[in-house]
Formats: C-alpha cells, sequence, structure tokens
C-alpha cells in the first residue's frame, strides 16, 4: 500500500525520536542529547545516543543510525510501511487507506501476514468470549470465578476459543485466510479431517510484543481432560520467539521504567493478579527457562529484578537457576520466596495491595542471604557439605563483572557464614584466574569472541585501511557533513566584481560549497557523497534548500546511514560559560570553517592530480608533451600556493 509522500513528512515530522525510542531503552539525558543501553547489541556502558533537536539515534558502539522509522525496522524488524503505520498510530495521523487489491496482498510479507492473521484472531477470540453464549457461560464465567474484573479481562484482552474443533479455521478461511498460513502460525493443525484448531474450548491468552503487537497465543484447558497439555502455546515463528519473549511487557515497560523495579514471576495469571491488585511493574517467563535474552529486555527499563517465585521446590530452584544469569548482565537480583500453601496468583487474592507490597518490601533477599540461607539447610553440620555452599556461592560471586560489587557481596558472605574475609576472596580469586585463562588459546593468546570478531579481507603488506581509500576521502566527508548540517544556512561571501570592486552578499552554504566546487571542476569521487552533492546541487537549481531531515529520512538507504552518522556527535563541549570561558563552536565562524574545507579538500586533491603528472612525464619521451604537462604542473602549483596562502600553510620545496 502506497502511502503519500505527503504524509510520510508529516508521519516523520511528527514523530519525536525520544519518545519512540523511549518506548523500548530507558533514556537519561546528558548534555543536549539523551543516552543508554544500545538494544542492538550487549554492551554495559551507554553508548547509544539520541539527538532530539535532529530527530536521529546513533549508537557509537555497534554503528546503527537514523530516524524513528529506522528504529523501528531495526528493533522490531518492521518494514518501512509497517514503521510508517505505527507512528502514524501513536501520534494519531489519518493514513488514507484504500481497499488492497489481491497482487498487493500477494505481495505482503510474511511477518505482516502473520501480524495481520494474529490480530484477526486475536478480535475473534474476545468477541467469542463476551458476545457468544458459549464464551460467556464457559470462558467469561471462568476468569469471574477465578476473581478477575472485567477491566483487567479486557485490559489483556483474554479471549475464548469454542469448543468445536474447526470453529476458528473455518471463520479464518471464509475470511480470505489461507490454511497454509493458519498451519505456519500455529492458529490451526493438520488432523486425518483437515485442520482443526489448537486452542478450541480453551481461554485465550494473547501474547504481545514490545509495540503492543499480537506475537502469539496461550490457550488454557477448562476441562480434566488428562490427555491434553493444561497450557497450549503457540510454536515459534518468524514474529515468535520465546526466548526473546516476557509476557506482560507491553503492559508493563512504563511502570519498570517508573519504579525502576522489574517484578518476574511464571505464569499468566501470576501477572494478571499482580496488575489487578495494582502491582504493574509484572513480567512472565510464560512457562519457560529465564533466558539471557529475555534478562537483556527487561535491562533495557532498569537494572532491578526482583524474583517472585512459588514457595515450593521447583520455584525456588526456578529462582536459583536465574539469579546467576542476572547478575552476569551487571544487575542487581533479589528474591522473594512466597508460603509453600501460595503462588503470586493465589497471594494476590487473599491480600491487599498494602499487605503484598509490604511482604515483598520486608522478604526481598539479596541473591547471597538467599543462596547461603537456602543452601545452609542442606548441609547443616555436614563440613563436605558446607564446603560445597561454599564453593557454590563463591562462584555465584565470580559471575559479576562489577569488582567493587563483588567485593561487597564477599564481605556479606563472609558475615552470613562466619568466614574470614580472605578465605573467601582467595577462592573467588582462584576461580577468577581459572575463568581469564580458560579465555585464552593454548598460545596464551585471548580466544576470539564470536559476537564480536570482525573479518579482516586480507591487504598488502603494509597497507592500511585510509590507502584503500580514495584521495580526499576523508575531506569530501567533511565538506558533506557541512552540507548536511549548515547548507540552509545564510552567510556572507565576498567576491570581486567586474569593476575589480569587492562586493557582498547573502548565499547559502550550500550554494557556497556547491559552486565553488563546480566552477573549478572538483567533482566528489565517492558514490555516496556524489549523490549527495547532486541532491543540493538541483535543489539549488530549483530554489531550495532540503533540510538534515530530508537525509536522514532518504528512501536511499545509504544516503539515509551517511546522514545519521555525521550528523551524530558521541562529543560534547563542557559548559565553560559558567567559568567566564567563551569557545567559538562551528557555527560561530562557519564561513572561515566552509571555506577552510574548501581549500583542504582542493590542495589534497591538486597535491594528486600533481604526483600523477610527475608520474607520467617519468615516461613521457615527446619533448612537446613534456611541455604540456610541465605547464600543466606549473598550473597546479600556482593554484596549490594561492590555496595555502588562504590556509596560512608554508610548503616547503
Amino acid at each position: 500500500m502506497a502511502i503519500p509522500k505527503e504524509t510520510v513528512e508529516q508521519i516523520l515530522q511528527a514523530a519525536h525520536i525520544e519518545e519512540v525510542v523511549g518506548e523500548f531503552v530507558t533514556l537519561k539525558k546528558r548534555g543536549s542529547n539523551m543516552w543508554g543501553n544500545c538494544p542492538f547489541h550487549n554492551e554495559k556502558t551507554p553508548s547509544f545516543s539520541v539527538n532530539p533537536a535532529r530527530n536521529i539515534f546513533k549508537c557509537f558502539g555497534c554503528g546503527k543510525a537514523g530516524d524513528s522509522a529506522k528504529f523501528l525496522m531495526e528493533h522490531e524488524h518492521y518494514t518501512y510501511p509497517e514503521a510508517l503505520h505505527y507512528l502514524a498510530k501513536k501520534y494519531n495521523i489519518k493514513i488514507e487507506e484504500r481497499e488492497q487489491t489481491a497482487e498487493e496482498l500477494m505481495l505482503q510479507s510474511v511477518r505482516e501476514k502473520m501480524f495481520n492473521i494474529n490480530e484477526f484472531a486475536d478480535k475473534y477470540f474476545v468477541d467469542t468470549l463476551w458476545n457468544t453464549e458459549e464464551g460467556k457461560t464457559i470462558g467469561l464465567k471462568y476468569f469471574r470465578e477465578r476473581g478477575y474484573f472485567d477491566p483487567i479481562i479486557e485490559k489483556f484482552h483474554l479471549g475464548y476459543c469454542p469448543e468445536k474443533r474447526d470453529a476458528f479455521t473455518q471463520y479464518a478461511k471464509s475470511n480470505g485466510y489461507s490454511e497454509e498460513l493458519l498451519e505456519q502460525i500455529g492458529l490451526s493443525l493438520k488432523g486425518n479431517k483437515g485442520l482443526y484448531d489448537r486452542y478450541h474450548g480453551r481461554v485465550m491468552f494473547p501474547i504481545h510484543n514490545l509495540t503492543g503487537k499480537v506475537i502469539g497465543f496461550g490457550g488454557r484447558i477448562l476441562t480434566n481432560d488428562k490427555k491434553s497439555p493444561k497450557y497450549q502455546n503457540s510454536p515459534e515463528s518468524e514474529i515468535y520467539d520465546k526466548k526473546n519473549t516476557l509476557y506482560g511487557i507491553y503492559f508493563a515497560k512504563s511502570a519498570i521504567s517508573k519504579q525502576n523495579e522489574c517484578i518476574l514471576v511464571e505464569g499468566y495469571f501470576d501477572v494478571l493478579r499482580m496488575h489487578q491488585i495494582g502491582i504493574e511493574n509484572v513480567v512472565a517467563s510464560s512457562g519457560t527457562s529465564l533466558t539471557m535474552e529475555q534478562i537483556r529486555l527487561v535491562k533495557r527499563y532498569t537494572k532491578n529484578i526482583t524474583m517472585l517465585y512459588d514457595g515450593d521446590s521447583a520455584g525456588i530452584h526456578a529462582a536459583l537457576r536465574g539469579t546467576d544469569m542476572i547478575l552476569s548482565e551487571g544487575m542487581n537480583v533479589r528474591v522473594v520466596v512466597l508460603p509453600p500453601e501460595h503462588d503470586p496468583d493465589t497471594f494476590g487474592k487473599d491480600h491487599s495491595v498494602e499487605y503484598v507490597t509490604n511482604y515483598l518490601k520486608d522478604n526481598a533477599k539479596d541473591f547471597v542471604r538467599f543462596k547461603t540461607e537456602l543452601l545452609l539447610k542442606d548441609a547443616e553440620n555436614d563440613p563436605i557439605k558446607r564446603g560445597e555452599v561454599v564453593r557454590d556461592i563463591v562462584e555465584t560471586i565470580s559471575v559479576v563483572p562489577d569488582s567493587i560489587f563483588r567485593i561487597t557481596y564477599v564481605k556479606e558472605c563472609s558475615r552470613l557464614l562466619d568466614m574470614p574475609e580472605q578465605t573467601l576472596t582467595n577462592e573467588l580469586n582462584k576461580l577468577l584466574r581459572a575463568k581469564f585463562k580458560k579465555s585464552l588459546g593454548p598460545e596464551g593468546e585471548s580466544l576470539p569472541d564470536t559476537q564480536t570478531t570482525t573479518v579482516v579481507t586480507p591487504q598488502q603488506p603494509d597497507e592500511t585501511l585510509e590507502d584503500q581509500l580514495p584521495a580526499g576521502y576523508y575531506q569530501e566527508r567533511e565538506l558533506v557533513k557541512l552540507l548536511l548540517m549548515y547548507g540552509n544556512k545564510m552567510i556572507t561571501d565576498e567576491r570581486i566584481n567586474e569593476d575589480g570592486q569587492k562586493v557582498y552578499e547573502q548565499v547559502s552554504v550550500a550554494q557556497m560549497i556547491i559552486d565553488d566546487l563546480k566552477m573549478d571542476g572538483f567533482l566528489f569521487v565517492n558514490a555516496v557523497h556524489r549523490k549527495v552533492f547532486d541532491i543540493f546541487d538541483q535543489a539549488i537549481d530549483e530554489g531550495r534548500i532540503p533540510d538534515d531531515q530530508y537525509f536522514v529520512s532518504h528512501e536511499d538507504e545509504t544516503i539515509a546511514q551517511l546522514a545519521a552518522d555525521l550528523l551524530s556527535s558521541q562529543y560534547k563541549l563542557d559548559q565553560w560559560e559558567k567559568y567566564g570561558i567563551f569557545v567559538k563552536q562551528e557555527e560561530d565562524v562557519l564561513r572561515a570553517t566552509v571555506l577552510s574545507s574548501i581549500y583542504r579538500y582542493k590542495d589534497l586533491i591538486i597535491a594528486e592530480r600533481r604526483k600523477a603528472i610527475e608520474e607520467e612525464l617519468k615516461t613521457t619521451e615527446n619533448l612537446e608533451d613534456q611541455i604540456i604537462l610541465l605547464k600543466r604542473k606549473k598550473d597546479l602549483d600556482d593554484i596549490r600556493m594561492q590555496l595555502n596562502k588562504e590556509l596560512g600553510i608554508v610548503i616547503a620545496k
């Protein structure tokens, strides 16, 4: 579906980059930019920058950069139209849509088709729950009998799939969805008599991603059929990856960020109950073992996790499995174990929000205390088991990346175990040394990190990256940066008129650069730089100057990436003015900066042309040709002398 160009511009202008990115990453203001941990690669020190003034993001670690639409395309794997539709919905911008043709439907991406059918299924299950006799008497009654109020049922889009084995499948097919897609997404299964509903006779829990799109479902059976599992979940697909998904994250992310804490539970009903009593910073791993990807998902919003698990043996051991992974990510973890007769769902049902909140506060234990008290119960007075407990706890401390926190945990462990701190420190150091040695190869060299190893193209001896770039590459890049940042800024230019007098006129930075280079026949060599040059050249002829956002949101990916890179800066000037020191910035001396960049670029290109002539002279025997080459060399030397005079450079001969 084509979106009108003016609507695209309206959407991108309305989308505030800090608001869009802030839905997925916790950002903190530092200077004029905002910073956070990059969502595209694992890092402990924030290198991900958002520039609200220029409406762009840039990671100085992995290099990803762009505007709001580009962020959604990278983060949510949206197509460009999908990203624009998301932004239009967020900022209440109406997109004039027309009914798609059969050909357009065929061209939809697989991901888009999957999102569409899940949304269709979600509406069907919700409608069935509230508006059919079977749904109301079985599904809705079940939720209400468990103590869930209608607002929570509506908020989480809980639904019901009819008992008839193929009710949903037949309805979906009658609405144009193919059997292949129904089976591929996992809503239908193939049996001896054709397709049937995976979730027939179950209450439904849609699973949302960070943007609120339905990516999968969980269905709970309501009968005592021992042959059927209690819960049936969507299979993994192009849009649903269990290890990267947390149930309830869409509804909890704002509360997690605001309260700087995430409460982690195990099941759907645990999340629903906590939300119902007013505790909203809660997510669930949905029956799967906690994964590093899920932990990193939480880390975007907070470094503090409280694990709230059942008081039975399975719940306690689930908590133990998760602590090491959370700590290895540099996060803080506390554990709350409920009384044996309770899980978070029943505990929230039987107690008020005040009681639950106070219980969490009073019973939360850091991992050292939790693990020590738990393991020592089994060890009792057995010295061998006690030694194993000590080693187990120190092993956990060793995964903590921050040395200061390791020291703190050792002190706490020493106090709880009544053991000399130095003994624990020695044991910890042994483990750390062993891990370090393990990370080295057989010859003592660091093993390559599979996540960060870069494939390097073989080069000739002594050849560097700069040797492979064309002459003037960095000078071209600097001129492109000036075009992007200040192209439409007006500066005073001086020139000599026909009468030999100095005259002054107001011109744009873009016109000064483009006209000056064209007049002397200097055109950018790099293909992407040349594209930007040509866009400005054409725009000047048409009496307009495109702004930076035009390039950041350009349909040509190479131009958009270049613009985002050049418009982002990892550094900022300190606020010297508060000390009475006023530092001139680039825009304060714009004309001088532009002229200097033009002269340096020309000087370098002329030097390269001069070298080429000297090489040609070595192989030219014809006297007439030699004279022509020497004349050209002399002309270049004269121009270069004038350029360097302007730059204040003395050329040694």
